[in-house]
């Protein structure tokens, strides 16, 4: 299943989120993620984060949204924001109409300096705890509306 995740900055939260799927889902999940501004650069907190995580952090960019709307991007079947402000911008047309979902979390960006790794560290804790709830279905076997009511669910 693809799945794009989106931000406004694609510097924190969507790469983090991007970053858990990939590398929790045993391949049952391709993952991106993008942003509507993107800050052009990943957070060194996301970046410290995941490695002392033990993620690999090589290849992780900050990408526009618009690189996933050309007409040889791959088709998205699910599209989730993570980020209020991604949540109600009007979104490029996406093929094949994706589902949709808002799992939304603060920015840990926005922490003073000194607060960051604990932000960080909360957020990443959230979005882990998201991605396991999804990864723990049999979401392959799951019709597109069961699997709406579950995004749903897991972003409330």
């Amino acid at each position: 299943m693809n799945i794009l995740v989106l931000c406004t900055g694609n510097s924190a939260r969507s790469i983090l989120l991007e970053t858990i799927l990939n590398h929790r889902s045993d391949g049952r999940i391709k993952a991106w993620s993008a942003g509507s501004k993107p800050a052009g650069q990943v957070h060194v907190q996301s970046l410290r984060l995941l490695a002392d995580k033990g993620f690999p952090t090589s290849g992780l960019t900050s990408q526009s949204w618009d690189d996933f709307a050309k007409p040889d991007a791959p088709a998205m079947y699910a599209v989730i924001t993570v980020c209020g402000s991604a949540a109600g911008e009007t979104c490029p047309y996406w093929p094949g109409t994706p589902l949709r979902a808002h799992w939304g979390v603060e920015d840990p960006a926005a922490a003073a300096p000194d607060d960051q790794p604990a932000a960080f560290a909360e957020t990443y804790a959230i979005l882990s705890a998201k991605a396991d709830a999804l990864l723990a279905l049999p979401f392959e076997e799951m019709t597109q509306e069961d699997l709406q009511a579950v995004f749903d669910r897991i972003g409330a």
